[in-house]
């Protein structure tokens, strides 16, 4: 398994620069290559013509979906290609991204994944499994948004924030219960970050997926947990969960009264991004096309307003601005899933 850090996702493009003939074949060979060149350059602006495919590494629904859907329908307009959404789900997404990673790079299958395209393999690293894909195969696209993560609390628990949360898991250790969406997933590795810098322990009830986790709190079958503001806002807004803290470095607009775990001076950083991605290695014209294509459909008013009305803020950047965000996440969830260890 490849050990590369995300800096590396985008590979350099060798061109091979042909040796001359001479004489008489150099006459014969001059227009066929030239010819080739230009069919070349031809086919790259001809970029898309055929239909672009989005992976979703999940089933239906979910925030992969919630930005695939309008995402999908503006860049058919664009292109005036069809862009189909086909859903492979498994293996906490690394089913869908290996097929990705493993597609021709012609800039034709498109990756949207969130932080599990990393978790994948920092929780196979410790038991020692291949990852049926690496990050140099892999090429960074765009960041389509960023939320925190928000930690949630079942009515009946007599906390407010994080610091009355630690002070009575530290007089019944191991008692209170988190669930999460599955061990080193995106709500497990938060609140273990969370334990580790109070000094606590909680017992954790790890599910199959983010919705089963919530309605184990919804049923005070477990008293805390964690997710984005588009699955938490409708239940925290009519009293079904109390939030306590924001895992962003400053307050999500669906929730401004919800504060950072910063601001309350616990130093832990946690995001539900969604990006997109392809296979590494596609020609520079192409995925400078593909790239221009998505900034045009991400800053579109119907994408935003999508999002928006899930309660989701839309955080465009392109490839070097995602590049950068990604191996500063990638860091620090990586160092958390060590500190977890085998579990």
């Amino acid at each position: 398994m490849s050990q590369q850090l995300p800096g590396a996702l985008f590979p350099r493009l060798t061109h091979v620069r042909p040796r001359l003939a001479s004489g008489a074949l150099a006459r014969r060979l001059f227009v066929p290559l030239f010819m080739c060149v230009g069919a070349s350059t031809g086919l790259a602006q001809e970029y898309p013509s055929r239909p672009i495919i989005i992976t979703v590494p999940n089933p239906p629904g979910g925030m992969n979906q919630i930005h695939a859907q309008p995402l999908s329908a503006i860049l058919e307009r664009l292109t005036g290609q069809p862009v189909p959404i086909v859903n492979r789900p498994g293996g906490t997404a690394a089913v869908g991204t290996a097929y990705v990673a493993n597609q021709p790079p012609d800039g034709y299958n498109v990756l949207i994944n969130v932080p599990n395209i990393f978790l994948v393999i920092e929780k196979d690293k410790l038991f020692g499994v291949k990852t049926p894909y690496s990050l140099d195969q892999i090429a960074l696209l765009a960041l389509l948004s960023a939320d925190p993560v928000i930690m949630v609390v079942h009515p009946s628990m007599p906390v407010k924030n994080p610091k009355e949360l630690a002070a009575l898991a530290q007089s019944k250790p191991n008692e209170i219960i988190f669930s999460s969406s599955g061990p080193y997933g995106i709500t497990h590795v938060p609140t273990a970050m969370f334990m580790d810098a109070a000094g606590i322990k909680m017992r954790h009830l790890p599910t199959t997926g983010g919705g089963p986790a919530l309605l184990q709190a919804l049923g005070g079958h477990s008293q805390v947990t964690g997710g984005g503001p588009a699955a938490l806002y409708p239940h925290v807004s009519t009293g079904k969960l109390r939030a306590i803290a924001s895992y962003g470095a400053k307050s999500h607009p669906a929730l401004p009264n919800v504060p950072t775990f910063k601001s309350q001076g616990i130093d832990i950083e946690a995001y539900l991004w969604v990006g997109l991605f392809t296979a590494a290695g596609v020609p520079d014209p192409t995925i400078k096309k593909l790239r221009e294509l998505i900034g045009k459909a991400a800053n579109d008013s119907n994408f935003k307003k999508a999002l928006e009305n899930v309660n989701v803020v839309p955080d465009y950047r392109d490839a070097p601005g995602f590049n950068q965000f990604f191996n500063a996440d990638y860091q620090r969830m990586s160092a958390a899933i060590r500190k977890i260890g085998k579990i």
